[in-house]
Parts: C-alpha cells; structure tokens; sequence
C-alpha cells in the first residue's frame, strides 16, 4: 500500500476535546466545488439535524496537530478518493510498540502459514497487542461516524487514564479516519462516482473500498467496527449493534463468530446505557438499551451479502459490527464513541479467546475442516480455464482474488481433474488455504432463500463467475497437478497475421478496444452477429491491442457490415432518490466500455433536450418524474412540476422522432418508458427487495449478440413485459425453474416472459434485467453496448 508519514512544519490549528470540537479553517487541500463558506456541503436533505460536524476540509490540519504532539501516533494517507481528496489512516499503540509493528504483522502471516503454532504462542505470550479497526462514515451524509473517530484519536493520542492505557495496552488502533472523503465534501452517501462503498465489497470497482480491504488485509483485525448513522426509535432502545438476523452466509465458520457477537453487542449497549447521564437530549437520556437485531428480531437485517464493510470483515475474521447511531448531532457522536469504548473494553477482557477463535477460522480453511458445514459444501478446489484469445475476463478474476488476500495457484503442466484435461496455464484455487470462506463465497454459484426469510435487506447472490462471465469449475476430488504461486495475472495482446482483423464480442475488455480504436480514428465495422473489424491498423495504434490482453487474428471482412463511429451518449442522473442512485451502476458500466458519458438531470432534459446525444439511457427510478407529494428530501432531484415533466416528454419524443437510440434499463426505467408514452407493452414489477440471478433464453439479435439461448442474467426488483403487440422479445426468462440463486417471491409469475424487447416502429429497446448493477454484473454490460451500436 502506498504510503505518506507526514512530518511536523504544518500549520498548527487548536483542538478542543470537548464535543464539538473548536476548530478554525484551514487552506483547502483543492478547489472544492460546493457552496458554503468552505465550499462544502452543510448537510444533506436526508438528515432531520444539521449539527455543526467537522468540515473534511479541517481534518486534515486536526490529524496532523495530533501526530505532531503525540509519540503514540502514526499518521498516514494511504491515497486519495475517486475525486483526489487524501484518505487518512491513524494508527495509535503504546509508544514502545510502535517499532514493533512488523512484528505483529509476522504473527498474522504466522496465522495463515501455521495457525496452531500462533495459538500456541499466543496462549504463552498474554501480553500480546491485537488490532482493532475503527471505520469512519463510509456513507459521506452519516457525518456523526468521522467525528466521533476524531475524538476517539484525540483521547489515545494524549490521555493517560487507567481505562485508556489498559486498551493501549492490549491492542493497536487503526482508524480509517474517512472512508469516504468525497461524500462528506459534497454532502452524499455516495462516493465522486455515485456508488454507494458500502455495496462495494466483494467487487472493489472503487479506489476508496480498495484502500480499506488493503487495511484489512495488512492487519488483519481481530474486531472491526464501522460507524453508520441513522437508526432511531421511540422504544427506549435507540440506534443499532450487529450481529444480524438470520440468513447468515453459509461461508462463515459462524459458530465462531457467535460465540462472541453478542456479548460484545452487549458490553456496547452496557455502555452506552450506562453513560446515557453524559447526554445532553431526553431521547438518549431515557435509554434503555438499543436495538441488536441477532437478540431483538427474527429477520431484516441480515448479514447474508458479503457487500457491507464488516461483513466482508468477517472473512478475514474479524468480529465485525455496523454501529447504527440514532441521530445526527453531538449526542449521536457520543453514542458512537460509548459503542466504541464498548467494544475496546470487551476486547481487553476477552482477546485471547477471541484471537485465538479467529485463528482457528483460519486453521479450519487450511485443513479443510468445516464441522458445521454440510459436507460436499465446500468443493476441494475451483479450476479457472483460460480463454486463450480473450483471457481477460479470467485474468480479472485471477487478480480480485489475490487482492482479496486468496492464494491462486497456475499449473505448470498439463493435468486432469473430472475427467477433464486442463492446459498449462490453467488457474487453480485450493479451498485448503486460510480464507476459505472469502474464496468460496466469490465463486460459488450461490442459492435460493426465497423460503428461508420473508425478506433480505439487499441483494441474495453475487456469483462473479456468473455475473462476470469467467469459468470456475467446483471440484471435489484432490487436484492433481504442478503448480506455481500466482502473484498477479497479465496478460499481453497481440496481433496474428498482417491483418485484417476480427475482435470477437467476447468480453468488457474487447469492447473498451474497440471504443479506444475509434477514438484514435481507426475506422472499425461490425458485423450482425456483434463482432468487430478493423482493415487497416496503424502501427501507432498497436500498443492499445497490446493493453487490451486480447488476441487478434486475421479474418475476412463481411461484406454485411455497418463502419462505427464515436456515440454521444447520456444518461439520467437520479442524484440520490431515497438514498440510492440507480444510475451510477450504468454510468459505471458505460465507462467501462469505453464510452464518454454525459449525467443529465431530468430538469436539465425538461430545459434543454437531447439534440446533443446520439443515445439517451434511463437507468434510475421513475420517481425522477414525479411532481406532486414529494417527500422533502427528494425534491433536488425529482422534474418538479407538471410544466417541466410536460417538456421532458416532449424533448424525448422528438429526441426519438428525430433518430435518437433510447434505451431503459431496470424496472424504474421500464415503468418510465410506459408512463412517458414510449412503449405500450404492459409492465410487470416483482417485489422491491426480490432480486437474483436467474436463467435467460437470449434470441439471436443485434442486441443481444454475444449471449447464447440457455445463458443467465441478473434481476432486482424484478421486471418483466406482457402484451407486447408489435414489440419484438429478444430475450426470455427460462421456462419452468429459472431461478438460480437470490430471493425472489412468487418468481413462477415471471417464468417464460419476456426481459427484454425492442419497439417495432421506433429506436426504443427496454431491457428489464439489470445490465449495469454496481460493478456486479460485468457479464451483462455487453448489452448495453450491443444496444447503442445497434
């Protein structure tokens, strides 16, 4: 990981320990882009309180005071955000350990390569440090999380209680001060790019959830705890600790975790009650407990998804908690921080039986012993074939899981397994290694628990072989083959023969070429089948088939074939509807591609039309259309008035009229599509929450070239088209069971129906799965490219 210690000789800025903190401003660290006085937001619509948090702009100038003053302190920036702000990361010990900390860091390695040998040490050694790691309002508007890292760094920093040194003197602290910079700076859950990190971790598409799996990684924290706000009720029992309500994910070694969760829950909830005198509003002061879901319900809150931050911790063996504050003011920072102390507390008193059970996560995966675990579930290994002319599907696989801390291994020669024979150059990832679970949970195919819970609080299947296109074949039987360690996965283009050339439609990589060809004015065609062709390559340009990783071999050009050109494309920007941008996942996807792509705002559309664009996509919610009963928080976002939504309808009528490819995407961008006129195809909706991976019947089309008939896709919030008229259906949903994995109820309703359709008299395609979801579902991005170049 890269990092920068920062040296005294900054400016010196006063800190009060006292809540709030007395700050002054300093120089921002760029040019900021927002309004106030330091060109930051103030808060955000979605919050009831305005408290006077600390600006991000300040941070900076705080933690550098701290590191300057105290010899416990180590100060960091570990890299910066999507939008170039620094994330900071302060690690505080006892002054005497801080030399010592590749010492400790040998014990984690000690744990992968011979756990029993670390538990044996531990069990003489009491007086060992154990890591703890503390993350900051990853969701930029949830400020109270930050804040209250703030003051927990200060009181290490500098104070000499007996409560403080007895921590100090069993752990290490790592604080991820702002987990996400640019959210706070412009007052948004999101991060610059409109992804929501805390539905980023099993994918890492975002420099800021890299960052923090790289702190996992590097330390390997035996209790990680991450500060949300805002769950509130007027029960007594305000705000929330995990652990979860069941479905739990089958890949954990639960038994373990549970063992301890909830009484570390406990010992939080002690804390705060027991200190609710401190508080300074009735609400905390007449507390009683707070809401813990594992102990006070049946379902809801689950930690199933291996997405959220302390649940992809959990992997790595942390016990991992979301603190879910209940209000947005000082006193919700004080709850945070009593949590905190909660858990530190509960750790001194517990770490060698805790440390030790992590351990034995560890020496289970390595032995390849689960005892709560059905046996057949984990597989002995997963085989990964490689596409010898498109490898790059794979090789990003190969090198997700190695950043994943997952030990990947490459044969060497030839080998069989399942009555298979595999080439050298085959990957292979052994289930007997340290972190099975996190292996297993990226590449198994995942289940159906639609009867297991009435309902799940995001989404219920991530298969990345499924959803990224790449083969991980399950095999039970010892895999006999030479093998060498695989530290990263590259792979080199090239070009076989003198030309022309083909690029097959085979993956987001081939399509990206493609995109960069065109914009460094190669002249590309395509064929009806979906494939690419470029007569005459210039040598200038040979270095971006060389970055691609694709193979390229001389084939014919068809006489059938339409020459490409650079599409202006734009996309509906929903801003934040509900808290969620349903968009971001499209915008990301289309850039991936290759594409440059335009946000338009549906007031911007309203005001100035689409003339500009070769394509418009609608990929967020249809509530971005509304104009009457809107909530509050959504008016920023949302067309406003009859008026305008009367010359959004308009502008895209004439934007199609006029030769414009509309393309919808999602349930949102179907129901949409219907209300403005452009489809009269009835469109059908599942549950809000239902979602999964589900088997699909793609047609032979433009559209869907590149898919095969018996193939898969990806639904949430299901949808799907009846009475289509003159509509063309070019992909179906499977017939009979076609539900692979996810919750979806009465999903039998949608079996055989249409997911997507083209309009027979005008460039309107809808797509009803979801093509661009997150970074999940990099198999199906290829769809929205085949619509546009359609």
């Amino acid at each position: 990981m890269l990092k920068k210690h920062w040296v005294a000789g900054v400016m010196s800025l006063s800190l009060m320990t006292s809540m709030p903190f007395a700050v002054t401003a300093e120089a921002p660290q760029k040019k900021w882009t927002n309004v106030n006085s330091f060109e930051e937001a103030d808060g955000s619509p979605f919050n009831s309180e305005h408290y006077d948090f600390v600006k991000y702009s300040k941070i900076g100038s705080i933690l550098k005071k701290i590191d300057r003053e105290s010899k416990r302190v180590t100060l960091e920036q570990t890299g910066v955000s999507s939008k170039g702000y620094p994330m900071y990361v302060v690690t505080i010990s006892n002054t005497g350990d801080k030399g010592k900390y590749g010492h400790y860091k040998k014990l984690r390695k000690e744990m992968f390569r011979n756990p029993q040998r670390a538990q044996d040490w531990i069990a003489e050694n009491p007086d060992f440090k154990v890591p703890v790691m503390i993350n900051g309002s990853i969701h930029g508007t949830e400020y109270i999380g930050s804040d209250a890292v703030l003051q927990l760094i200060d009181r290490f920093a500098n104070d000499n209680d007996e409560e403080t040194k007895e921590i100090l003197d069993s752990n290490i602290l790592i604080f991820n001060v702002v987990a996400n910079p640019d959210g706070r700076v412009d007052g948004t859950r999101f991060n610059g790019n409109g992804i929501d990190l805390n539905r980023d971790f099993i994918t890492l598409s975002q420099e800021e959830t890299k960052q923090t799996v790289d702190l996992i990684t590097e330390w390997n924290p035996m209790v990680f705890l991450d500060l949300h706000g805002y769950v509130n009720s007027d029960d007594g029992k305000p705000g929330l600790i995990e652990p979860c309500t069941p479905p739990h994910n089958p890949n954990y070694e639960y038994d373990l975790f549970s063992k301890w969760a909830l009484d570390q829950a406990q010992a939080m909830e002690a804390e705060i009650v027991g200190n609710k005198a401190n508080y300074e509003t009735d609400l905390y002061k007449n507390m009683t407990g707070t809401y813990i879901p594992q102990r006070d319900d049946s379902a809801g809150w689950d930690d199933y998804p291996p997405i959220f931050t302390p649940m992809y911790a959990m992997y790595h063996g942390a016990y991992g908690y979301t603190l879910e504050a209940p209000t947005n003011n000082w006193d919700g920072v004080r709850w945070a921080n009593d949590a905190v102390m909660g858990a530190l507390k509960f750790a001194v008193q517990n770490k060698q039986g805790m440390l030790t059970d992590q351990i034995e996560i560890f020496e289970r995966g390595i032995n390849f012993d689960h005892p709560y675990h059905e046996e057949g579930f984990f597989p002995n290994a997963y085989v990964l074939p490689v596409d010898e002319k498109d490898p790059t599907v794979t090789e990003k696989a190969v090198n997700h899981l190695i950043e994943n801390d997952i030990a990947v291994e490459k044969a060497v020669k030839p080998f069989s397994a399942k009555g298979q024979t595999y080439p050298a150059g085959t990957y292979i990832v052994s289930m007997s290694q340290a972190k099975a679970g996190l292996a297993n949970t990226m590449l198994w195919d995942g289940e159906d628990i639609t009867n297991d819970t009435p309902a799940m609080y995001d989404i219920s299947a991530w298969s990345l072989p499924e959803l990224w296109g790449f083969e991980a074949i399950e095999v039970d039987e010892k895999v006999n083959a030479k093998t060498k360690p695989v530290k990263e996965a590259e792979y080199e283009g090239s070009l076989q023969g003198r030309g022309p050339y083909v690029i097959s439609n085979s993956s987001v990589q081939a399509v990206k070429l493609v995109n960069n060809l065109i914009n460094k004015g190669e002249r590309v065609y395509k064929d009806d089948a979906g494939n690419f062709y470029i007569e005459n390559l210039s040598s200038r340009n040979k270095k971006l088939v060389k970055e691609s990783g694709i193979k390229l071999q001389s084939a014919k050009v068809p006489y059938q074939k339409e020459m490409l050109s650079t599409l202006k494309v734009a996309v509906l920007k929903d801003g934040g509807m509900n808290k969620a941008q349903s968009h971001a996942g499209t915008k990301l996807a289309l850039e991936r591609l290759g594409f440059s792509v335009k946000e338009v705002t549906p007031k911007e559309v309203a005001e100035k039309g689409l003339s500009q664009y070769d394509a418009f996509l609608y990929a967020g919610t249809d509530a971005l259309l509304q104009y009457e009963n809107v909530r509050e928080a959504n008016k920023p976002f949302v067309i406003g008035s009859k008026q305008a939504y009367d010359s959004f309808k308009a502008n895209v009528q004439t934007f199609i009229d006029n030769g414009g490819k509309y393309i919808s995407v999602g349930a949102g961008g179907a129901r949409a599509s219907s209300q403005l006129g452009l489809t009269t195809i009835k469109v059908n909706t599942g549950g809000s929450n239902s979602n999964g991976i589900v088997k699909v019947d793609y047609a032979k089309d433009e559209v869907t070239a590149g898919y095969k008939k018996d193939d898969l896709g990806f639904v949430y919030r299901p949808v799907w088209f009846t009475e289509l008229g003159n509509s063309k259906s070019i992909a179906t949903l499977g017939e009979g069971d076609f539900f692979v994995a996810g919750h979806w109820k009465n999903n039998q309703l949608a079996a055989g129906q249409s997911v997507i359709v083209e309009e027979a008299e005008k460039d309107v395609t809808l797509i009803g799965l979801e093509a661009g979801f997150r970074d999940h579902t990099d198999y199906l991005f290829r769809l929205l490219s085949n619509a546009l170049y359609q």
